[in-house]
């Protein structure tokens, strides 16, 4: 795989979004990721989450036509049984923080597959994720 970052919710999100508050900052990293040819990877739940998330605040249309840009633009990535185990392990290691098992498990395939995450979410600085800025 060539250099590749591991997509959050939050910025997918944002990037659709136009009236979201990182919608401008999403875009531009968008450009930067194309231009420095870095690849964008979207685990199997993160792709649900946000799928749900522009479906539920955006409507159908919109969400279906965000899928269709993800299947011909992004690369899917399929958690393992034990990246799951690994995230609830995660969880237990922060028990006065609100983390998502979403984002425990990106966490977790990060560390996996040495990507960073493309985030605007602090709790993966709490989690000491290597965030790609």
């Amino acid at each position: 795989m060539r250099s590749a970052v591991l997509a959050d919710t939050g910025p997918l999100y944002a990037a659709v979004d136009p009236h979201d508050q990182h919608h401008v900052r999403a875009q531009t990293e968008l450009t930067k990721l194309s231009q420095g040819k870095l690849e964008v990877v979207i685990a199997y739940p993160t792709l649900f989450e946000s799928f749900s998330l522009i479906l539920y605040r955006l409507g159908g249309p919109k969400a279906l036509g965000w899928l269709a840009e993800i299947r011909d633009g992004a690369t899917l990535l399929a958690p393992a049984l034990e990246d799951y185990q690994l995230a609830g392990e995660k969880l237990r290691r922060y028990p006065d923080q609100s983390i998502t098992l979403f984002d425990a498990l990106v966490s977790v395939l990060s560390t996996r597959s040495k990507m960073p995450v493309w985030t605007y979410d602090h709790h993966f600085d709490v989690m000491r994720s290597r965030i790609w800025r």
